[in-house]
């Protein structure tokens, strides 16, 4: 079975919107406007890109990444290499850029689920704020990885749904805390 993980920048109050400076979101880019840049802090996305075998995305986060992505050959090296599925229920084929590599879209969370059941090493979840809701509230995160940033946004997209569901216990893998404020935090879910 492969392990499902969820990566994300995170505010302190649980927004995941706009991270990168994306337009059309009040505070975006809010990882790098008044946080002093420190490497270390984000030494998890190379980590990530060398243990993940394939990326899961959301349509939303699809076809923001793919037309950007594929000519940062040096920063996401590992993620342009790997398989891609995105989740969509409106996505073709024919919508799918042809630069990117090989690329699937899965129409449900049961496809998501088969998914899990195949042979293979993890697959990592980027952006795609509703699809990790969905997931989350699924049963089907396996491993949070998040990269917390010592701002309060108020508004905006959160990583976890209000949804009335059980509790679900996390196990603390790792953490750091850097100078400039960010904490790193991976949780392995407790299914």
């Amino acid at each position: 079975m492969r392990t499902l993980i969820s990566t994300a920048f995170i505010s302190l109050d649980g927004v995941v919107e706009g991270p990168g400076g994306e337009p059309g979101y009040r505070n975006s880019g809010w990882t790098f406007k008044d946080i002093a840049f420190e490497e270390a802090a984000y030494a998890l996305k190379g980590e990530e890109q060398t243990e993940a075998t394939a990326l899961l995305l959301g349509r939303v986060s699809y076809q923001a990444f793919s037309p950007v992505w594929p000519g940062m050959t040096q920063e996401f090296a590992g993620y342009n290499a790997m398989p891609k599925y995105v989740v969509s229920t409106t996505l073709q084929d024919s919508d799918l850029v042809t630069n990117w590599g090989e690329t699937t879209i899965l129409r449900s969370l049961d496809d998501v689920a088969a998914l899990k059941e195949t042979d293979g090493g993890p697959i990592i979840i980027n952006g795609s704020a509703t699809l990790n809701r969905n997931l989350s509230d699924a049963g089907l995160i396996d491993q949070y990885n998040l990269l917390v940033f010592p701002v309060l946004l108020g508004a905006g997209k959160r990583l976890f749904s209000d949804a009335d569901r059980d509790k679900t216990n996390l196990e603390l893998v790792s953490s750091e805390s850097y100078k400039n404020g960010i904490q790193k935090l991976v949780y392995s879910v407790q299914h």
